[in-house]
């Protein structure tokens, strides 16, 4: 049993800047007065985080890579069956539970970060694809962008209660390693974080979201809101 690097760099900056993101999202809507046009910009920055991460599930290092850790049902029971079990072996990325745990948070927050950019201050601001929608989809966009935080709000609590869970009953400290990236495992880690690629991913979700919010939505037309 020896420390070796499993979580990226790239892996572990996505995760805290994620954490970041979604606290300031929340400061910027319920605590802070007019910083609505915070709560767009942090927005379109959490979304560009999910694009990265997506891209990087597919590209990025071993245990990154959702291939590793997006098991079947027949894993995800057999993994249930020990969780309670103090010795029980640790993961060396993601558990099975704890990578479909991952899938959701990312399907929520894209659902949030997506519906947010049809959404309105009513008073000054409008997301770059709301006047490109109907009542209907406006509608359904903000009961999703509502929804979304609230089923966020307990996916987080169940994932800070797993990590209390695993650090103090099965004594594996997951927020350690999500920090220094370092693991104790008799299996082989990663050799380097791949940040070249990381670097080449960002830049391609930088422009894909760029393009997104900046150049594709027509421009409002100002007839349609002075008289």
């Amino acid at each position: 049993m020896q420390k070796t690097l499993i979580w990226d760099l790239p892996t572990r900056l996505f995760h805290w800047l994620l954490v970041a993101s979604l606290l300031a999202q929340y400061a910027t809507a319920e605590w802070l007065d007019n910083a609505i046009q915070w709560h767009f910009y942090i927005g379109y920055f959490t979304l560009f985080l999910v694009v990265f991460r997506i891209m990087w599930g597919v590209v990025g290092t071993q245990y990154a890579k959702f291939s590793s850790f997006v098991a079947g049902p027949k894993r995800v029971i057999n993994y249930l069956k020990t969780v309670f079990d103090r010795d029980s072996a640790p993961s060396v990325g993601h558990n099975p539970l704890g990578g479909w745990f991952v899938i959701v948070m990312l399907v929520l927050v894209a659902i949030q970060a997506i519906s947010g950019l049809f959404m309105t201050d009513d008073i000054f601001l409008d997301g770059p694809y709301r006047q490109l929608a109907g009542d209907e989809t406006l509608d359904l966009m903000n009961t999703l962008h509502h929804l979304a935080f609230d089923l966020l709000l307990y996916v987080i609590a169940l994932h800070i209660g797993a990590v209390m869970f695993y650090s103090v009953f099965k004594r594996q400290k997951l927020v350690a390693a999500m920090i220094h990236g370092n693991k104790v495992s008799k299996t082989a880690g990663i050799a380097h974080s791949r940040l070249l690629r990381a670097i080449i991913v960002a830049v391609i979700a930088a422009l894909a979201v760029y393009l997104a919010i900046e150049v594709y939505p027509p421009a409002p037309q100002v007839g349609e809101y002075y008289y």
